[in-house]
């Protein structure tokens, strides 16, 4: 299972979708800033040069960072997970012991993390926490605010 990142088809359509901008866009961007930059003169003492090149050396470590992530990825069928515990691209309703209040979180790869889309990585506290859980379950999870406890409400997709 190590090496592998877990997404949806949804989630790899994003990242492929990206990795094809910053291919054609993003390459084309910083090719025109490092010719604009050369334009300006002496290169030893030009910091627009300097500034376009690493720029374009950050550009292409994202692209083979996104490329090695979709060379890696597994994508996932939803309709064909188990729902009696919690997985990765479960939908896991829990309830915080201390707050008594319900949350509704997604468990996905850190790629499709997203906190305002109650989207949580399964390598965060909590997602590790809740994974394996059953519903009646009381997770104990320590968080950077301490611990905290929570009851497996509902699992499903």
């Amino acid at each position: 299972m190590a090496g592998y990142t877990y997404l949806t088809q949804e989630g790899y359509n994003k990242l492929n979708a990206e990795l094809e901008e910053l291919k054609t866009n993003g390459r084309q961007e910083a090719a025109r800033a490092i010719a604009e930059a050369r334009e300006k003169g002496d290169l030893s003492e030009n910091a627009e040069y300097d500034a376009a090149k690493d720029a374009q050396g950050m550009l292409e470590m994202k692209i083979n960072q996104l490329e090695k992530t979709l060379a890696n990825a597994r994508i996932l069928d939803e309709s064909q997970l188990d729902t009696s515990k919690v997985v990765v691209l479960s939908k896991v309703t829990i309830k915080n012991l201390k707050t008594k209040k319900d949350v509704t979180y997604k468990l996905v790869s850190a790629a499709e993390a997203n906190l305002k889309e109650k989207k949580i990585s399964v390598s965060s506290p909590i997602g590790e926490g809740l994974l394996g859980k059953s519903v009646g379950d009381i997770a104990k999870i320590q968080t950077p605010a301490g611990m905290m406890e929570f009851e497996i409400k509902e699992i499903s997709f």
